[in-house]
């Protein structure tokens, strides 16, 4: 593992601040940091020791290397490939910096969530298979993928980052071992092979809940398991059991192809069983609504119920609850799969096995201004078709600035920033003293509404707060359907959880999605996201939402 000389707040090269540890694997630490200048602005720091070298070639080379790779596979696959913006050597240390990710490692997810189901450990595999193909097309060798390389976006696509490691040293393997090939292991030339036995490696893991060969005291002894041990069977891989045993071959002439590859986790999701329709909605808090009707003339009953304040206790919990229903990390934090609307039912048993919902999978389009008055529902965006590749979709850019058409940003009296649709403005403030505020924004006409929430006295898990605070209240007021479970997840580098519920206001149905996180001390936000249930599926409702969390950042300092 890497040396224990790294903390919280130390700076990296004299421009980064590291905050918080997002993700760690042998030989490897993903580090949620900001930058020192006045911006401020969040990045995603790996911090991977390097291989002595005693004549000092090693740091530039790898650097270059690094930096170079990025920008060629950013070009190939833009929008799937991790946006390196620096490259820095220090004290023996590689640390990659890239534009933050507004999503979690798979391997955090799997920490988080234990194992996946076969469904939802296909779909991954395919979008991940997708990047592959472009890379192994052009003559590039990943050579360092891992469970900690595969980013899923809060939007439910992938980010691929450490493409340039191989390669850069003369190490076989610079981080998470186990996930090495064996002709890595040996040290000898590698090639596409290498990235399908990583591929099948981690298929294992996921349907496992363990790689197919583990970590052990030293890189070396870890290595030599790879090499010499023969495999240990899945028993949870179901359909994909074959796939990953073929993938899995220590020969590396004999592993499966990608397009054998391909058409095995295709007919994987083509043959999935159907599953029972889902009903449950995505959790959303109660409360007092009655108030902020009255306190703003224009406004329906229906409008107003979005931005419902509660007493702080509640605040608090659905606040937290909300931020940690990120969607991939699925929204279901693992974002394998795309949410469903109000009105139809889940097509896959990822939901129905595991409880998880996955986040908006639609990439929205670039319009963002929306009729007051409701339009046809178009259908949600389906899984990836069995018969044709699903290009993971372009993942929001982390730069505050690159704003949708129709979206400005706002900056609160109370310090947090967000981008909001133009004409959008402050409907309602609730406050219980210096514990908890909320803040809800719309616009007259629309029935959509963003609440943002802020508490002084949260739990220390996110789920919890969720569980045994928020839904309580809610059940209360009746009419309330949560959407499959609450799900974990990280966000801007924090603990997070995300949960979503259907509402009857009134006769109307409504769906909220609610991502909360912890920022340390009791203190965190909350983002819901309420739209009529008939509406979920608008191109401009997801792109909204898919706004609201890539632009919203805390109060500075």
């Amino acid at each position: 593992m890497v040396k224990a000389h790294v903390f919280t707040h130390e700076l990296v090269a004299g421009k980064y601040r590291l905050v918080d540890v997002v993700h760690r694997e042998a030989n490897r630490v993903c580090w949620y940091g900001k930058a020192v200048d006045g911006a401020g602005r969040p990045y995603l720091l790996t911090e991977i020791r390097l291989p002595d070298d005693p004549e000092g070639e090693v740091s530039p080379r790898a650097t270059a290397r690094v930096i170079r790779m990025s920008e060629t596979m950013g070009l190939l696959c833009p929008g799937s490939i991790a946006t390196v913006v620096d490259a820095v050597a220090e004290n023996g240390v590689l640390w990659v910096v890239t534009e933050w990710i507004d999503g979690t490692p798979l391997g955090e997810l799997l920490a988080q969530q234990g194992t996946f189901n076969y469904i939802r450990a296909a779909r991954i595999g395919l979008e991940l298979l997708d990047v592959l193909d472009v890379a192994h097309g052009e003559g590039i060798t990943h050579g360092e993928l891992s469970p900690g390389q595969v980013f899923v976006t809060d939007r439910g696509s992938l980010v691929v980052t450490g493409f340039g490691l191989a390669g850069a040293t003369l190490a076989p393997r610079l981080t998470a071992p186990s996930y090495a090939s064996p002709e890595q292991a040996r040290d000898d030339r590698i090639g596409p092979t290498a990235d399908l036995w990583a591929l099948g490696a981690m298929l294992y893991t996921m349907v496992e809940g363990r790689p197919p060969f583990r970590d052990r005291d030293r890189p070396e002894t870890t290595l030599k398991g790879v090499d010499r041990l023969p495999l240990r069977t899945p028993v949870h891989a179901g359909p994909l059991t074959r796939t990953v045993q073929g993938l899995l071959r220590k020969d590396s002439r004999e592993r499966l192809n990608r397009q054998v590859v391909r058409d095995s986790l295709t007919r994987v999701l083509t043959e999935a069983p159907d599953t029972v329709t889902q009903t449950v909605p995505r959790p959303r808090l109660r409360g007092v609504y009655t108030a902020a009707v009255h306190a703003v003339p224009g406004w329906s009953r229906r409008t107003m119920a979005f931005g419902t304040a509660l007493s702080v206790v509640t605040v608090a919990v659905a606040a937290l609850a909300v931020t940690h229903q990120l969607p991939g990390t699925g929204t279901s934090s693992t974002g394998a799969a795309p949410r469903q609307t109000a009105s139809t039912p889940a097509s896959t048993p990822d939901n129905r096995t595991e409880g998880k919902n996955t986040p908006p999978s639609a990439s929205p389009t670039p319009t963002a201004s929306r009729s007051p008055s409701p339009s046809p529902s178009p259908s949600p965006s389906p899984s990836p078709s069995p018969t044709t590749s699903s290009k993971p979709s372009a993942p929001p850019s982390a730069s505050a600035s690159a704003l949708p058409a129709g979206f400005q940003r706002y900056t609160a009296p109370e310090g947090f920033s967000i981008a909001l649709p133009k004409g959008w403005k402050r409907v309602a403030v609730k406050r219980v003293g210096d514990l908890s505020y909320r803040v809800t924004f719309g616009a007259d006409g629309d029935p959509r509404a963003l609440a943002i929430t802020y508490s002084t006295v949260l739990g220390p898990v996110p789920v919890a707060v969720w569980r045994d605070d928020v839904q309580p209240e809610l059940e209360k007021e009746g009419g309330f359907q949560r959407i499959g479970e609450i799900r974990a997840t990280t966000y801007q580098g924090h603990k997070a959880a995300d949960m979503e519920w259907f509402t009857d206001a009134g006769g109307e149905k409504t769906r909220t999605f609610g991502r909360g996180f912890l920022l340390g001390g009791g203190r965190g936000y909350s983002l819901r996201w309420t739209t009529p249930a008939a509406d979920w599926a608008d191109s401009a409702d997801r792109q909204a939402l898919d706004t609201f969390l890539r632009t919203f950042r805390v109060p500075s300092g």
